[in-house]
């Protein structure tokens, strides 16, 4: 059997994620095989890894935020001219029908990419956990979109839009494509290349107008109003 570092395996178990758990052993709130764990440690996958109190604290007390972003805010770092999506979790744009926290706000990543001129659900949070299961090169999470389009699209065209299509040289996973109504088409993936969805029309001939992100997993965007955010509800999960 053969060595792994602490943190990975810890990541691999979805204990938390490398950094957290990198954290998590400096601070010795880490045990393997009932031994206080070191940072840099390996383990066998035979080991038995065990979180202490304060770290199983420290992950309950940790924040997951749903966001619907507008069109002209990037999800990630901020770019020239434009503002983060994460400057708009302030007091002011909390949405009223829920309680506002107390725990702080900081640290908070999104968990996957939604363009600079898409708008919808974005998800925001502290929990690597979350962010792996959402964003992880394992993921399965399904991600659902509405898609206004101008232009002709053939049958052979739904048909590829569904399975057929290659970006950037590789094919893309299956994806479930159907019309909404008479200009706006439904989307649902299960993968995230960049401005995949405007690329892929582009390739059957169509021009993407409007798109909007509705769903991650089993989470919704449901009536959150444009530029709000709320807190992931307990019982909630994706």
């Amino acid at each position: 059997m053969e060595l792994e570092r602490l943190s990975k395996r810890m990541s691999h178990l979805g204990l938390c994620s490398r950094r957290e758990a990198d954290d998590y052993i400096e601070k010795g709130w880490v045990k393997v095989n009932g031994q206080t764990a070191v940072l840099g440690q390996k383990v066998l996958p035979s080991d038995r890894i065990e979180l202490l109190s304060q770290a199983k604290r420290g992950m309950a007390e940790k924040i997951t935020v749903l966001l619907h972003k507008p069109v002209g805010f990037v999800s990630g770092q901020p770019e020239k001219g434009y503002r983060s999506a994460v400057e708009l979790i302030t007091a002011e744009n909390f949405d009223a029908s829920q309680k506002m926290p107390k725990l702080p706000l900081f640290h908070l990543a999104p968990a996957g990419r939604l363009d600079i001129d898409s708008t919808g659900l974005l998800i925001l949070t502290q929990d690597g956990r979350i962010a792996k299961k959402i964003i992880g090169e394992n993921s399965t999470i399904e991600k659902e979109y509405l898609v206004r389009v101008t232009g002709k699209l053939s049958e052979e065209g739904l048909r590829l839009l569904n399975h057929g299509l290659s970006l950037d040289g590789k094919a893309l996973q299956p994806a479930r494509v159907s019309w909404q109504n008479q200009d706006q088409l439904r989307f649902i993936l299960r993968e995230g290349k960049k401005r995949q969805i405007r690329r892929m029309c582009e390739l059957v001939g169509l021009r993407v107008i409007g798109l909007k992100r509705v769903r991650i997993g089993r989470v919704r965007l449901g009536d959150l109003p444009l530029g709000k955010w709320r807190i992931l509800r307990e019982g909630e999960n994706f």
